[in-house]
């Protein structure tokens, strides 16, 4: 196998048409590989500057999970420390998780941060919601959001080779008007759900309008959970 590395965009679509498999750190698809056959070309990005960046609101696909910092949202930050083992951070990505992983544990953070992708094609580079990105898996070259005034993130306790475990993600945004507004994911089972409300010091209020939204659905454990963290993170705000 043939690992590619490019260093500029353009090389990058040059990979891309000469039938180059995307891979991070490989961690998902190496098992696979070393049953089905390796394929004869393999793309890393971790040497274009485009997929390598982090600041306070842009995170590159091939940063890998370890080097999440406190440059980013706590949110974010606590969500990539949360996965795996140590090996694992240093060796996995933020674009293996959101894009090749079936648990996306990043994707609930980048849904209460209103994130949106860079991806590339054959024709270049466009931004798409991470709606696209799940169901269509381009190649993603980073995320993008506007920083939020606080975020949080919670995940159960779970078993390894067990079920996924519970995830609530939550952020707060100042709006253009002046306003507030509560952005909410949980990751139930391989599913995220997320929703928008207003965000006012009436937590009561707030939680009763999440309950007419999308998350309303969600089993009372995850409840238990929403109520708790949302309750915090209005008052921190």
């Amino acid at each position: 196998m043939l690992l590619r590395l490019p260093t500029s965009l353009s090389e990058a679509r040059r990979c891309l048409a000469d039938g180059a498999v995307p891979v991070g750190g490989a961690t998902l698809v190496w098992a696979q590989w070393q049953r089905d056959g390796f394929p004869d070309q393999a793309m890393s990005l971790r040497r274009l500057p485009e997929a390598t960046v982090v600041d306070a609101e842009t995170l590159g696909a091939a940063v890998l999970l370890h080097q999440i910092d406190d440059r980013v949202p706590e949110v974010l930050r606590r969500a990539a420390a949360s996965i795996g083992t140590g090996a694992v951070r240093r060796t996995a990505t933020v674009g293996g998780n959101i894009v090749g992983s079936t648990l996306r544990c990043l994707l609930p953070p980048a849904l209460v941060l209103n994130a949106r992708a860079t991806v590339m094609d054959g024709d270049g580079t466009y931004e798409a919601e991470l709606a696209e990105v799940v169901a269509k898996r381009p190649l993603m070259l980073d995320i993008r959001w506007r920083r939020p005034l606080v975020s949080a993130y919670w995940k159960a306790p779970g078993e390894v080779g067990g079920p996924p475990p519970l995830v609530v993600a939550t952020a707060v945004h100042t709006e253009e008007d002046g306003g507030r507004r509560l952005l909410t994911a949980v990751r139930d089972g391989d599913e995220a759900v997320s929703a928008s409300v207003p965000a006012t010091a009436d937590a009561g209020r707030v939680l009763d309008d999440l309950e007419g939204t999308a998350l309303g659905g969600l089993p009372g454990e995850a409840w238990d959970a929403i109520r708790r963290e949302v309750t915090d993170i209005l008052g921190r705000a």
